[in-house]
């Protein structure tokens, strides 16, 4: 079987309330033998640690607060994700980031919770997944501080800091993420028909820096888009990314498994 997984799917939301064991039960069905489930807040953050406990071997969690999510933004708040990313099924921190387009954060806000996330994640000694909206300066810039910071000190996470989670910026600066070590998180947009950029950067990323997410429910691929998106629609993505890199589905899968299992530190 080919051996698929999502690095980033949003299983506890509610969309999934009705039929969550059988979208599961799909998706392994499908071929999808590992999946991440981020957290975006304090709650879903509980809710990826108690799925992940449900499903040993199969799912684990990322805690983080979303910068759509960080108002407020407390010293309590940022005590409780440092409990909640002592969980044993905790292997990332994640999803944290920037986010200029919804503005339900002050961006000078975001960029406090950016970082002090990302000193919890060196803390902690765990890669983080990043989210960016129309904040793709500013985020690269603060990554770059961090990740010097990370090699000034041989802290091992230089070598593994994270992804940018369902990428979306330009080529050069995939490559500048790519020099400090970052994976590229592709998701369901590469199989829409008018995604001709993100379709040639597909093509031209390493595939040793590549991630397969599907951010379900979000960001359904063709030819499901308009529907709530689940983790069995994998395939689809890695079918597009094989098509883009002149590969098969296959290799796209064993390399984006192996590149997981090395990027969160684990052994399967």
């Amino acid at each position: 079987m080919i051996p698929y997984t999502d690095t980033h799917c949003h299983i506890d939301f509610e969309d999934f309330n009705k039929d969550r064991d059988k979208v599961l039960e799909n998706a392994w069905e499908k071929g999808i033998v590992w999946i991440l489930n981020p957290g975006v807040d304090l709650q879903t953050n509980e809710a990826a640690i108690n799925l992940a406990g449900s499903h040993p071997n199969k799912i684990n969690a990322a805690v983080g607060i979303h910068p759509t999510f960080g108002k407020p933004w407390t010293n309590s708040i940022l005590s409780t994700l440092k409990l909640q990313a002592k969980n044993p099924g905790v292997v990332a921190i994640g999803e944290i980031g920037l986010d200029y387009y919804r503005k339900h954060t002050p961006f000078e806000q975001q960029r406090l919770m950016l970082k002090e996330q990302l000193h919890l994640a060196a803390e902690r000694n765990l890669p983080v997944i990043i989210h960016n909206r129309e904040s793709t300066n500013d985020l690269i810039s603060i990554l770059r501080e961090w990740h010097q910071d990370l090699v000034s000190s041989n802290h091992p996470l230089s070598e593994r800091p994270g992804v940018l989670h369902s990428f979306s910026a330009g080529y050069d600066d995939a490559m500048a993420v790519i020099d400090m070590n970052f994976y590229i998180g592709i998701s369901g947009p590469v199989t829409f028909k008018n995604a001709k950029v993100l379709k040639t950067l597909v093509s031209r990323i390493p595939t040793d820096r590549l991630l397969l997410e599907t951010d379900a429910p979000f960001l359904t691929p063709h030819p499901h888009r308009g529907q709530r998106n689940e983790p069995g629609y994998i395939p689809l993505i890695a079918e597009e990314i094989a098509r883009l890199q002149n590969t098969t589905s296959q290799n796209i899968a064993e390399i984006t498994y192996a590149n997981a299992m090395r990027l969160f530190n684990l052994q399967r």
